[in-house]
């Protein structure tokens, strides 16, 4: 039979590695082209992966929570059949030194199987070679009666006196201090990997059992839905603690918000006001024959409040390009909302959200909402925000202090709206308050441009007919 492998590949912008997450398929299913396979995780998503062709699945090269590097072997498929029931012989392609494709007159036709170009054809019939050892200079024999195409070995040689590490393991092990050399691979092919260069700079302190799927920490500020509910991970009775692998989304989040956090000065604004006629207004249009269908809420409203505001502060939906000492404003919005998954926080967008009507911005909002919770966004439905809103409320939070998504200017957070007393036309009367925080880049956005945004945002939400006429 011919084997081909699928390597782990690069399913976002430059990402070095992914953790397999979910195995849809096992040893001997048949799969065909395009078929979902496997489910990983980068720093950035949870993405679902294809296999490029048609067999059975010879073999998954990783378990379940393992993290693979980019270009690494996941999964191996028989394309060619398969193998004779008897086959007794070795494995062994041919003798070393003939590494070139065997010559046409020691094989014959019928048994002659095309493989990858380059790397010469497989025998599948036994009366090719006599019944003997395989020499003692030929590469080491697979495990099975299988003819493995040279592209499974994945580049490397055996071990040799030089540890096999791939680059981004190699910088691990340099930023961390190990000497490689003194680092007891678990890879195949002896190759070392990110955990074991981290087991050898800090052992656990207690043997840990294989990790359980990732759970999140509480919720930062920045989230836009509520997560469906996540256990905490499972501990021994009696633990006093529990370690938690950060990698995936976490990881990512985490130091982006550093990054964002001392490389932009945060400024941050509030305002309390009065929403109940946005609220009303949210009840009129769910009872809209026009809007049926749609999910109508208050985020909807806010959604389409900050996009009028953007129109009448274009200078707020802005870039600061550090390497051209430029700043760069933006003619469009790609609206980011702040999620909380079970995976962590993510910031997905609405491209183009400034030219949608409301009926599509709900739909564009549901659907992002919906894909979040998923955990089906892809890296391209989180590239290019250039304002994101972060709905704290649904937590019950009045405000909130939002760090910037990187590489925009502004985020707006909203806060819980409550049944408040509220002086109305002169008279203390119950109304619905809620109050908004808007952290903004001051390198990009000083006080009196921050400060009319917020008043626009907060205008608008308090009479919503200015939704048509400040448009």
């Amino acid at each position: 039979m011919t084997i081909r492998e699928f390597k782990m590949p690069d399913v976002g912008e430059g990402l070095t590695e992914a953790e397999i997450l979910k195995w849809y398929v096992q040893p001997g299913d048949t799969v065909t082209d395009g078929q979902v396979v496997c489910e990983v995780e980068t720093a950035k998503a949870a993405v679902e992966l294809p296999i490029p062709f048609d067999g059975t699945v010879h073999e998954l090269v990783f378990p379940e929570g393992t993290t693979v590097d980019v270009g690494q072997v996941i999964i191996s498929v028989n394309v060619g059949g398969a193998a004779p029931a008897e086959a007794p012989a070795p494995a062994a392609p041919a003798p070393v030194e003939t590494p070139a494709p065997a010559p046409a007159a020691e094989a014959e036709p019928e048994g002659r199987q095309p493989v990858l170009v380059g790397y010469g054809v497989a025998a599948s019939s036994t009366k090719r070679r006599a019944r003997k050892a395989a020499p003692a200079a030929s590469a080491p024999a697979a495990p099975a009666p299988v003819a493995v195409v040279p592209e499974q070995l994945n580049g490397h040689a055996p071990a040799g006196p030089r540890p096999l590490a791939k680059p981004p393991v190699r910088k691990l092990a340099k930023d961390l201090g190990v000497d490689l050399a003194s680092v007891v691979p678990t890879g195949p092919d002896g190759v070392i990997t990110r955990e074991d260069v981290h087991r050898a700079a800090a052992p656990a302190p207690a043997p840990v059992a294989a990790p359980a799927p990732e759970a999140p920490a509480p919720a930062p500020v920045a989230a836009a839905t509520a997560p469906a509910p996540v256990a905490a991970p499972a501990a021994d009775a009696g633990a006093r603690e529990t370690r938690v692998p950060i990698k995936g989304v976490r990881k990512a989040t985490a130091a982006a918000m550093v990054g964002s956090a001392f490389t932009a000065p945060h400024v941050t604004e509030f305002v309390t006001f009065d929403i109940t006629r946005t609220m009303k207004l949210v009840e009129e249009l769910k009872a809209d024959k026009d809007m049926a269908g749609l999910r109508i809420n208050p985020l909807l409203l806010i959604a389409k409040a900050v996009l009028v505001a953007v129109r009448r502060n274009p200078e707020i939906n802005a870039a600061w390009d550090e390497a051209a000492q430029e700043i760069v404003l933006k003619h469009y919005v790609n609206l980011g909302i702040a999620a909380a998954t079970p995976r962590g926080l993510i910031v997905p967008n609405i491209k183009d959200a400034h030219a949608q009507t409301l009926p599509e911005l709900s739909r564009s909002l549901s659907e992002l909402v919906a894909t979040a919770r998923e955990g089906r966004t892809t890296p391209a439905a989180m590239q290019g925000g250039t304002f994101t809103i972060t709905n704290v409320g649904v937590f019950g939070v009045d405000t909130g202090t939002p760090i910037l998504n990187p590489g925009e200017s502004a985020i707006l957070a909203v806060g819980a709206i409550k049944l408040q007393p509220w002086v109305h036309k002169g008279k203390v009367k119950p109304r619905q308050v809620t109050t908004l925080a808007l952290s903004f880049d001051h390198r990009l956005v000083d006080g009196e441009l921050g400060s009319k945004f917020l008043a626009d945002v907060a205008a608008i939400l308090e009479q919503p007919k200015r939704l048509m006429t400040w448009a």
